[in-house]
């Protein structure tokens, strides 16, 4: 009996590690399944690839399709042109295409071009150049502006006064010398504001309007010449025209 007694006590102890093994086994999945829920990291976004290097048995259409490209294949070869060539069918292993045209840069918007020259009045057109009639015995050889008196008068463009006083039938009369060579007149001024040597700047005002000299009422009489003579006359708005000015 005591031998049975000690086998019961043996068989007894085996059961205890099994069942604890058996719990043991019963555990380690719980916690791994446990950890199998733990929430991942979020990954970051992926941008969108640029470019894409040609691989053997690529088209543009596999490649336009693949990447999505807006406009397809089309798209794609306006793109790369340059790169690919003029047969968009040909496209060889290890050539690097652009999956997008290139931004635009921003339109610059510049200030127009100052031409260097302007009209002798602001808002009224001239007119007259070569008519005929008494009061001209060679021809009208300038351009009439009819303006009231005392209307502001501005030099055309950059020059010197080489002329500021009477000049007979002209009445009080400007004559500027520019850079280029060419002489401009202003006749039949109320006012004269600038004296002989004196530098003048394009817009600038140089006198006044009136009726002075050989007149049949007030307005600017406007000359542009070759040469600092009479008879040297051009047509002064034709003149201006070529330099940008509607006169």
């Amino acid at each position: 009996m005591p031998a049975q007694g000690k086998n019961r006590r043996s068989l007894s102890r085996r059961l205890a590690l099994i069942g604890t093994t058996g719990a043991a086994a019963v555990v380690l999945p719980l916690t791994a399944a446990a950890g199998a829920h733990a929430a991942a990291p979020e990954a970051a976004p992926q941008k969108a690839a640029t470019t894409y290097t040609v691989m053997k048995g690529d088209t543009l259409a596999k490649i336009a399709r693949t990447h999505h490209v807006d406009g397809g294949w089309k798209k794609l070869f306006e793109i790369n042109k340059k790169a690919v060539g003029a047969d968009p069918g040909v496209i060889k292993p290890g050539l690097k295409l652009s999956l997008k045209a290139a931004a635009a840069a921003p339109a610059v918007q510049s200030a127009p071009a100052d031409s260097g020259w302007t009209a002798p009045v602001v808002g009224v057109k001239g007119g007259g150049y070569g008519n005929s009639g008494s009061l001209w015995s060679h021809g009208h050889t300038g351009a009439d502006f009819p303006v009231p008196t005392g209307t502001s008068v501005k030099a055309v463009s950059n020059g010197t006064v080489v002329a500021a006083g009477d000049g007979g039938a002209y009445g009080n009369q400007i004559v500027i010398k520019h850079g280029d060579g060419h002489y401009s007149q202003y006749g039949h001024l109320s006012s004269i504001g600038v004296s002989v040597g004196q530098t003048v700047t394009e817009g600038q005002q140089i006198g006044l309007s009136g009726a002075t000299g050989n007149v049949t009422g007030p307005h600017l009489h406007f000359e542009v010449r070759t040469g600092p003579d009479y008879g040297s006359d051009i047509d002064p708005l034709a003149f201006l025209a070529q330099h940008g000015v509607n006169a």
